[in-house]
């Protein structure tokens, strides 16, 4: 299909567009001491402006800041971006050995797969025993839980061409909103649950999760502090290395794409059709992990540096959780309201539950450190999952985090 000039202005506009919103969403993550201590993420804050001011709720009673038209481009976003995010995961990775993954990392993989198939198994059991007789949805509305808490926004609108093809659309921004109330949640009881713990001595290394900065606190790295955001491993005269490192982003997803290709060629015609609407993201993934085998092999990994392609996972993540917030349908949440919140309730009980009672007797050594930081990825990302644990244990200084990685 051919992309005309106007098409690339428009997208250019939303770019700038959401661009200015995430500055006033930092902004006021810098001013606001309530928005300081929630942690939320700046892009969050910046998604619900965007809401704000779309046409569900300002644009409803006033006048639109932010037309229609650019809200449904905007939902557009999330599906493309988390092809970068999982493309980027392996990449600049040294990849250890089984044995070595599994003895440091076995535990904390057995412990997350039991929360994340257990959001599944609550949120499919609560809606086919309760949520589809009383209110009549669908019996896999019970998956918007899981897909939302564990997943995240990406994979939520990474999910919307299966949602559409098994004939619920409203399956993809439920998922949105799940993710939203996830990542909030995320850092309110996360951050509840370390003072619990720290107070009924639960935790190794703090007593108080009050040590935290003041720029720590307010997201603003002051001079003379600021760590390194990424290593130069070509000259910028031969080839800029952020765009060396992008190259390698979109060749991983371009794997991904002629993989996907590959298999729907292959499953035509067979009934069903069961990789029809199968997602790119997962695809993209692997080849960001062939490409890393690769450079393992052939000695190209120590030019590919594992910072520079965080700032860009994290690049496209900020942009894809404000497109996504802010693109996100209020009156199809208003219309699910009632069962959406019940499933929501009993998927955060379910995560707590596994927290307190569960972590305690599958994780060794430093339970609750270990705990709360898959707390923080079952619920959230796992840039929060890490910044709860780096309030629990400020150096790292526990194997919560080592263990995490290897997971």
């Amino acid at each position: 299909m051919e992309i005309t000039g106007d098409q690339l202005t428009a997208l250019l506009v939303d770019v700038c567009w959401l661009s200015l919103l995430l500055l006033v969403g930092k902004y006021l993550r810098s001013r606001f001491t309530l928005l300081q201590r929630l942690f939320l993420p700046a892009s969050v804050i910046a998604g619900f402006i965007g809401l704000f001011l779309g046409p569900y709720i300002f644009g409803k009673y006033l006048f639109t800041v932010i037309p229609l038209e650019m809200i449904n481009s905007w939902a557009l976003y999330p599906g493309r971006l988390i092809n970068i995010v999982f493309a980027c995961l392996f990449l600049g990775f040294s990849i250890p050995s089984v044995k070595s993954i599994w003895k440091e990392g076995g535990p904390q993989f057995c412990y997350g797969w039991l929360v994340g198939m257990g959001q599944y198994m609550v949120g499919v059991g609560i809606t086919v025993l309760f949520l589809s007789p009383v209110f009549g949805v669908p019996p896999f509305f019970g998956c918007v839980l899981e897909i939302g808490f564990s997943g995240g926004h990406g994979t939520a609108a990474g999910m919307a061409e299966s949602f559409n093809k098994l004939g619920f659309p409203a399956g993809s921004d439920l998922g949105l909103m799940s993710a939203t109330i996830g990542v909030i949640s995320a850092v309110v009881f996360g951050m509840a649950m370390i003072n619990m713990a720290a107070r009924r001595g639960h935790t190794k290394i703090i007593k108080s999760p009050k040590h935290l900065s003041i720029s720590e606190i307010r997201g603003l790295i002051p001079p003379g502090s600021r760590p390194s955001g990424s290593y130069q491993t070509v000259s910028p005269d031969a080839l800029e290395p952020f765009a060396f490192h992008s190259a390698f982003v979109g060749v991983a997803i371009l794997i991904g794409w002629y993989m996907l290709k590959g298999i729907k060629a292959l499953s035509a015609g067979m009934e069903p059709d069961l990789f029809e609407s199968f997602p790119l993201f997962p695809l993209a993934m692997l080849g960001g992990l062939f490409i890393q085998i690769f450079a393992n092999k052939t000695g190209l990994s120590k030019y590919l540096d594992r910072r520079t392609f965080d700032r860009i996972l994290g690049l496209a993540l900020d942009f894809l959780v404000i497109s996504a917030i802010a693109s996100i349908k209020l009156d199809v949440f208003l219309a699910y309201f009632m069962p959406f919140s019940i499933l929501m309730i009993i998927g955060l009980i379910w995560v707590i539950f596994a927290t307190w009672f569960i972590a305690p007797r599958m994780l060794p050594g430093a339970w609750f450190e270990r705990a709360i930081t898959e707390y923080g990825m079952q619920t959230g990302v796992t840039a929060l999952g890490l910044m709860l644990l780096r309030v629990a244990d400020p150096e790292f200084k526990t194997e919560a985090a080592k263990a995490f990685g290897y997971k």
